[in-house]
């Protein structure tokens, strides 16, 4: 099967100008990007052999997709890092790759990533080489040198069932864990979302999601290549101005969590634009309310809003509904080209259960071999330790984590149903709902609470809202906690469990 690489001698050659990637004023085209990336890769062959792994760590920058494809042309391992992260976590995963070579900017966001990385790197025994972008490098390479390499020796012939990624899950409940991805696995996901996101080559993707996350790569990196469409970056997320760069990029495809969708939708009425060229907005990797769906559907002129479930092992498991809009806001989709299954579990409701699924979009494994011991059943199907449920046995519903349902009193409640409902609710902006330790009951439902700005819930109120969506009254939280905001990762997924820390230390 091709490879990334070779699709890019490929887009060079045939279209040598047309463009990629747009960031800012910056606008990378096809031979643009094989030049660069063919000189990179002969840098980075000079230094370690093909077969190794390099890291970069940087934001949502046209460099990237030149790291990015330099290291595919060299047969060597991509390690995307978010970053957020900092020290500890940064420590880990240099350490557990055995990166040869990392690429940060010299400052962003007012961090100094130099000398996070000198920190780091001055405790390791065999410390990558740091790769300074957009600013003084002091000691340490610069990027704009690399580009400089002289080298005409011949890149290695690439093998399609070869890793070339590795991406670390957030590890929210242990350590972290580096999910192996190869060129093949990658090119069926890619294949996937051909065929059913209604992308055609010209489309044009607006990217804020993080391109370290499995999402925000391929729409940068792969999408671009493998469909002909276009990227326009964004390094920071302002709804106005992704507005502003969807009319003016005439973007047809975004995809993002929740806080993306909301602040777009927001942001879009504010202006007075139905993004007449948005075709589909596709929203996972976070709770995603059916209101929500509904309101961005009604409200854009011609765009597909749907819900899609899927994990850094499974890319994008379901597709959504692009084609059955009665079903984008309920459900999250039918299965694309991965096969599903739910198996009993002592924590899903009724009618449910934890989810399973294969397919040939699926990790090749994990970094660390023991890590593939309890992931996969016998059939080769990984446990992704999400609970679901089928609706007329073709579309699924996700209904919450193993370990995020409550048991209360002996009864199974999910949050991410009650979740969904309370979006709706008229003076609440963002919910979280945990458990908590009880005495009387095991545990207690907690809703931590972004109120709108007319009122604060109570615990009496929800329960009437929920009691008229003829909710049991066991699923109702029983404690509410208002707060500014909810602690998420950088996919704008809910970090429950610094929500459940910080109310243990309140107690």
């Amino acid at each position: 099967m091709p490879t990334l690489a070779d699709s890019l001698v490929e887009a060079a050659r045939v279209t040598p100008h047309r463009v990629l990637l747009v960031d800012g004023d910056i606008r990378l085209d096809c031979e643009s990007l094989y030049q660069q990336a063919k000189v990179l890769a002969q840098a980075l062959l000079s230094r370690m052999p093909a077969g190794g792994a390099v890291s970069f760590m940087l934001p949502n920058w046209y460099e990237a997709a030149v790291v990015y494809l330099a290291a595919t042309m060299a047969g060597i391992a991509v390690n995307p890092i978010l970053p957020s992260l900092r020290d500890r976590e940064l420590s880990f995963i240099l350490d557990d790759v055995d990166s040869g070579m990392i690429f940060i900017p010299r400052e962003f966001r007012q961090h100094d990533y130099l000398a996070m990385l000198e920190r780091v790197t001055g405790q390791m025994d065999s410390p990558p080489e740091i790769v300074v972008l957009r600013g003084e490098h002091g000691d340490h390479t610069a990027f704009t040198t690399l580009l400089e390499h002289e080298s005409h020796a011949n890149l290695p012939t690439l093998d399609s069932a070869a890793v070339r990624m590795i991406l670390y899950t957030s590890g929210t409940t242990g350590r972290p864990k580096g999910v192996l991805h190869s060129h093949d696995s990658i090119h069926a996901l890619i294949g996937q979302l051909r065929d059913h996101w209604l992308i055609e080559p010209g489309d044009r993707f607006l990217v804020p999601s993080p391109i370290a996350h499995i999402g925000g790569s391929i729409y940068a990196f792969e999408c671009p290549l493998l469909l002909g469409t276009t990227a326009v970056l964004m390094d920071r997320w302002d709804a106005d101005a992704a507005v502003s760069l969807m009319v003016s990029q005439r973007c047809t495809h975004m995809a993002g969590a929740t806080p993306f969708l909301e602040g777009l939708l927001a942001a879009a009425e504010r202006t007075g634009t139905r993004l007449p060229d948005l075709k589909v907005f596709i929203c996972g990797g976070a709770s995603v309310s059916p209101s929500l769906i509904r309101r961005a559907t009604a409200y854009f002129d011609h765009a597909v809003v749907t819900r899609v479930y899927g994990s850094t092992e499974v890319p994008v498991t379901t597709v959504g509904s692009p084609t059955d809009p009665e079903r984008a806001a309920d459900t999250d989709g039918r299965p694309g080209i991965a096969t599903v299954k739910l198996v009993a579990h002592a924590a899903a409701p009724e009618g449910s259960g934890e989810m399973y699924a294969r397919g040939p979009q699926m990790l090749v494994g994990y970094r660390n071999p023991e890590d593939d011991r309890d992931a996969f059943d016998d059939e080769g199907y990984f446990r992704t330790g999400d609970l679901a449920q089928w609706v007329d046995d073709d579309y699924l519903v996700v209904t919450g984590r193993a370990k995020d349902i409550i048991i209360r009193s002996g009864e199974n409640i999910a949050p991410k149903e009650i979740e969904d409902i309370l979006t709706g609710h008229p003076d609440i902006r963002e919910i979280a709902i945990v458990g908590l330790p009880d005495a009387r009951t095991g545990e207690r439902a907690c809703a931590v609470i972004v109120p709108t700005v007319s009122c604060r819930p109570d615990v009496e109120s929800i329960r009437d809202f929920l009691a008229d969506y003829g909710v049991a009254k066991y699923k109702a939280p029983e404690q509410v906690v208002i707060t500014e905001s909810l602690p998420k990762n950088d996919a704008g997924k809910v970090l429950k469990h610094q929500i459940r820390a910080e109310l243990a230390k309140a107690e």
